[in-house]
């Protein structure tokens, strides 16, 4: 969980929700309603149509979910963007991802194909290549993010950015673009179902609303990339133009992402109220 210096308003959401005060607030009902999935999705995109500038309107692309459209919107007067979905699992970048026998922890066929291998490093044949003794995982597939160290060899596992162990979020290249962000910038995402919230990094282009392992860690949700994952109630923000396109530690992501989150203080105020009017209409589209 996200350890956040500052009586910022995301914080005070954040306590709000762990001690589950929430009993009359719209964004509960929302969220517990069976009735109407997608709800919370729905109280921040029509409060954000008064208050926030409207970025882009996407559809989500078929991971292990439904398809269903998601409404990006950019915090006024800044570069930060923001969202609310579900999670998928991504396991790219771990040493342990993807394996011959398909026995990694994520199923071989999310890697890509044959023909167009996405998350395996392969030779110049298009042939996928095999961590050898030394490797973190020999025998497994060298599996590979967008984002890397670029003072390393293409074919060193250990220049991609971990899913195992590093938090970080996944953006399709449209919205990325469309938002300005690059790889290697920062974010702040929050579980609003249980509250807790962690800091991650743009590291992967794929689908809306993908997070690494370990970010699912962090934010409580089951975070097996074959059967893991929650279906909403996931705040994605975004601080585009942060990082400097390279990978992070876990201490970098941390200390970068509270003075981001201080500073963009004013705005939250604004995604803060919206969240806790109780009078805010839950009819977005899901």
């Amino acid at each position: 969980m996200a350890d956040i210096s500052g009586e910022t308003q995301l914080v005070h959401l954040q306590r709000r929700y762990k001690a589950a005060r929430w009993n009359t607030g719209a964004f509960e009902r929302a969220w517990k309603s069976d009735a109407e999935p997608g709800a919370v999705e729905g109280l921040v995109n029509s409060c954000a149509s008064t208050r926030m500038m409207l970025l882009e309107a996407v559809a989500c692309q078929r991971g292990r979910g439904p398809i269903h459209d998601v409404s990006v919107w950019r915090l006024p007067n800044s570069q930060a963007f923001f969202f609310v979905s579900g999670m998928t699992i991504d396991a790219d970048g771990a040493p342990n991802a993807y394996s011959p026998d398909d026995t990694g922890l994520d199923e071989l066929a999310n890697a890509g194909t044959p023909a167009h291998w996405d998350g395996i490093v392969t030779d110049p044949g298009g042939n996928p290549l095999v961590q050898n003794d030394g490797d973190p995982s020999p025998g497994y597939y060298i599996s590979c993010t967008s984002l890397s160290d670029k003072t390393k060899k293409f074919d060193d596992q250990t220049a991609y950015v971990d899913a195992s162990n590093i938090p970080y979020v996944v953006l399709p290249r449209e919205v990325a673009d469309r938002g300005g962000a690059r790889l290697g910038d920062f974010a702040f995402v929050m579980n609003l179902r249980n509250g807790r919230s962690s800091f991650a990094i743009y590291a992967d282009i794929g689908t809306l609303g993908e997070g690494s392992v370990a970010l699912a860690k962090a934010l409580g949700i089951r975070s097996d990339a074959r059967r893991g994952g929650q279906t909403d109630g996931i705040l994605y923000l975004l601080f585009a133009g942060s990082g400097n396109l390279r990978p992070r530690t876990n201490g970098e992501i941390q200390t970068e992402g509270e003075r981001l989150l201080v500073d963009h203080a004013g705005n939250m105020r604004d995604l803060s109220s919206c969240i806790e009017d109780d009078g805010a209409v839950a009819s977005g589209k899901f």
